[in-house]
């Protein structure tokens, strides 16, 4: 409010200054005889009268902004006056200035309805001078005058106000676009920190995870021997290592000049590592922290898009890695191969509130109950929602489950079956040489087993319950 009304004193200051020079150049006119009538009028001319008539015309220009209407009216009924006293010519010259600015400055209705009056009075006048003067072309001399002093004024101040219009609304279409602009980039710099904090954490947090877990359970868990005590050190310098690794590698990215190629987070990993056929490495380093994995694929394997292929390794990562922190038992990791996508599900048991007689369990000390702050669901669901798939993760049965389906719409590579041909061959061999690793699962669950059952006798010493874990951890491999 402040701001509106200092803004209209100054606009007011202005105009009364515009209305104080033509009143100075009207006495000018005056001080120097140009007075007198040009035409003869009805009634007669005095110097009072004629001031009187610049005077009020003057304070018209001076109310052109702050009060177009009153002033147009004012303006006009002194120019009337002044017309019958016989026009003089400062009056006419300052009406023609109140007739440009109510154009300019009133409202749309305003400058209409006086073209239309202008227009109408010459044409009235070019007619009554037809009718009325011999020769008839001499009666059209009439109009001229009224198109001087009432049409022009009219026509210049419509083209002003019209460039002036169409220049305010060049100046918001630029501020429109200057903040959609902004929006835009806000929404860019939004979506690229959610990717960096997605990558981060499917990158980084695994080796943290699983160096806390071996962490908390080397602390809590009593009667480990030195050589249990010296795999979990291990797992856990070796996981610390390859976390720093990987950062640095990150932040060499970030600290990339900006002419070079956009910033790929995705490329930590290089392209044969972060491919969904390459999953048999992340089960071998889930196994090797500790964890025991069913793995089974369902259908040939089948090339991938590059956004489906990462988005895919990333999930299964990062499922693997939940599950390694808040587990309770095998998980089962299951690949289903489709012709516009690929089916993920993992499952694996929770930690059940109530122990076992109170026997010590190092899968239960040194993972479960790890905190955690939602992360890796929420990335899960953003990399399948960027590709238009569907994600679920809960509680399934008595463990948990993660089941995430990304299609992808690319017919182009399955349409030819020149390429398709080749590979079949090949592709057909690699899921018969993965029932090997479903073997190790067994051989390694069987060795789980059996811990479990000594752990869960409740009567056998607590040196004989950690080797659940340290005996799948025998090679140690950080979880990436």
């Amino acid at each position: 409010m402040t701001a509106r009304l200092s803004l209209d004193r100054g606009t007011l200051s202005r105009d009364i200054a515009l209305g104080f020079a033509s009143l100075a150049g009207g006495l000018v006119m005056l001080a120097l005889g140009i007075y007198q009538p040009i035409n003869p009028g009805l009634l007669d001319a005095s110097p009072l009268v004629t001031l009187g008539t610049l005077l009020a015309t003057c304070t018209a220009v001076a109310l052109r902004r702050v009060a177009t209407r009153a002033g147009l009216a004012l303006g006009t009924v002194a120019f009337a006056v002044d017309l019958a006293c016989g026009s003089s010519l400062p009056t006419t010259l300052v009406y023609t200035q109140v007739l440009f600015d109510s154009c300019v400055y009133g409202p749309p209705r305003l400058w209409r309805r006086l073209l239309w009056i202008n227009l109408t009075v010459t044409g009235l006048a070019a007619l009554t001078g037809v009718l009325l003067m011999r020769p008839a072309w001499q009666g059209i001399g009439l109009a001229v005058p009224v198109v001087l002093i009432g049409v022009l004024p009219v026509v210049g101040g419509i083209s002003v106000r019209q460039y002036r219009d169409q220049a305010a609304a060049e100046r918001a279409r630029a501020e429109q676009t200057a903040r959609l602009a902004e929006l835009d980039r806000r929404q860019a710099v939004a979506a690229e920190r959610s990717r960096m904090a997605r990558e981060l954490h499917d990158v980084i947090a695994n080796h943290l995870s699983a160096v806390a877990i071996h962490a908390t359970a080397a602390l809590s868990v009593s009667g480990l021997d030195r050589a249990q005590r010296d795999q979990a050190l291990r797992v856990i310098r070796e996981n610390s290592v390859q976390g720093l690794v990987e950062m640095r590698q990150m932040i060499g990215l970030l600290r990339e000049p900006a002419e070079t190629e956009p910033i790929s987070l995705g490329a930590l990993d290089d392209p044969i590592r972060a491919r969904l056929t390459e999953v048999d490495r992340l089960v071998d380093q889930a196994r090797s922290a500790g964890l025991p994995v069913r793995f089974e694929t369902i259908g040939p394997a089948r090339p991938l898009p590059v956004g489906v292929d990462l988005a895919a390794y990333r999930i299964v990562q990062e499922a693997l890695t939940n599950a390694l922190k808040h587990g309770s038992g095998p998980a089962t990791l299951t690949i289903h191969y489709q012709e516009r996508g690929v089916v993920l599900t993992i499952e694996n048991p929770v930690v059940e509130p109530t122990g076992s007689g109170g026997s010590s369990s190092y899968r239960v000390a040194a993972g479960a109950g790890l905190p955690g702050a939602g992360a890796g669901l929420i990335g899960m669901r953003e990399r399948a929602t960027l590709l238009h798939g569907r994600f679920d993760a809960g509680p399934h049965g008595p463990g948990w489950r993660v089941h995430a389906e990304l299609p992808h719409a690319e017919p182009a590579p399955q349409a030819e079956p020149a390429p398709q041909a080749e590979p079949a061959p090949q592709a057909e061999p690699a899921p018969q040489a993965e029932p090997a690793p479903q073997a190790e699962p067994a051989t390694a669950g069987s060795a789980t087993a059996g811990g479990q059952a000594g752990v869960g006798g409740g009567d056998t010493p607590a040196a004989s319950g950690p080797a659940i874990r340290t005996g799948v951890v025998a090679a140690s491999r950080p979880l990436s």
